[in-house]
């Protein structure tokens, strides 16, 4: 098992100010090097964090965001615009202040009145979007993302993807609905586990002491089954971005130095 690349930060607002750092960085070396990056954003506090420390940074113009194709990892299925969708929440941090191409921004489907059954049309929808922007050197229906972005729950969940729900057994879709949920709003749509494991970067953003348990099982060899954060993996690298809290429960020897 390749050693896992953890960071630790001492508080949630250092991790965000750090995350966004390193996000411009590399999306300015993927541009420098001819890439049109593909970057998969995520919701929740600490990933519109990062964001909004990305529009406040005087580093943010060193990106072409007319050269950077958005995705999603998962989203709420509720009306568009409203203001607990990740794509609302995410345009509002950064999409809005900075001169995005709309052709290269790829949101995921939107409630527009069909309720919660509307959300199997907007995963199938979705899924033949990255069919149709992955390129044939990507061998496979979703585009080769070079980073994608995740949360994580404190019982183990990402992006959509719940312990023992039906969408963490997904072996063949990129795309499904979840209905169901555990936590508000109840119906989402989500990538899975097989479609983030495309990606070149994994990386998953954490905060939080109540997150501690489920990043030690997870960091310790936990099955996806039971903590599905365990099988959100990128195929070069993983990054675990942790607050002090968050890395609590993690052993000695899976503890670097806190930055």
């Amino acid at each position: 098992m390749r050693t896992p690349d953890i960071t630790i930060h001492s508080d949630p607002n250092v991790l965000a100010a750090a995350v966004a750092a390193r996000l411009v960085t590399r999306l300015v070396d993927l541009q420098a090097a001819g890439t049109v990056p593909k970057l998969v954003l995520t919701g929740g506090g600490v990933g519109i964090s990062v964001l909004e420390r990305i529009r406040e940074s005087v580093a943010r113009d060193a990106v072409d965001w007319s050269r950077v194709e958005f995705y999603w990892g998962d989203e709420r299925f509720l009306p568009p615009a409203d203001p607990e969708r990740n794509e609302t929440q995410a345009r509002a941090a950064l999409l809005d202040h900075v001169r995005v191409d709309p052709e290269r921004v790829f949101p995921m489907g939107a409630d527009d009145g069909t309720g919660p059954s509307g959300a199997e049309a907007a995963a199938a929808q979705y899924a033949q979007l990255l069919r149709r922007q992955a390129r044939p050197e990507d061998h496979g229906p979703v585009p080769s993302f070079d980073v994608l972005m995740l949360g994580m729950g404190p019982e183990g969940h990402t992006a959509s993807i719940f312990p023992h729900s039906p969408a963490v057994y997904e072996t063949e879709r990129t795309v499904v609905a979840v209905h169901g949920c555990p936590k508000p709003p109840p119906t989402r749509v989500s990538l899975t586990l097989p479609a983030i494991r495309r990606a070149a970067e994994v990386w998953i953003i954490t905060t939080g002491e109540a997150k501690a348990p489920a990043v030690a099982m997870a960091l310790g060899g936990a099955g996806e089954t039971a903590i599905p954060v365990a099988g959100a993996t990128g195929r070069r690298r993983t990054r675990w971005l942790l607050d002090r809290a968050a890395a609590g429960k993690l052993p000695r020897e899976l503890t670097p130095h806190i930055a």
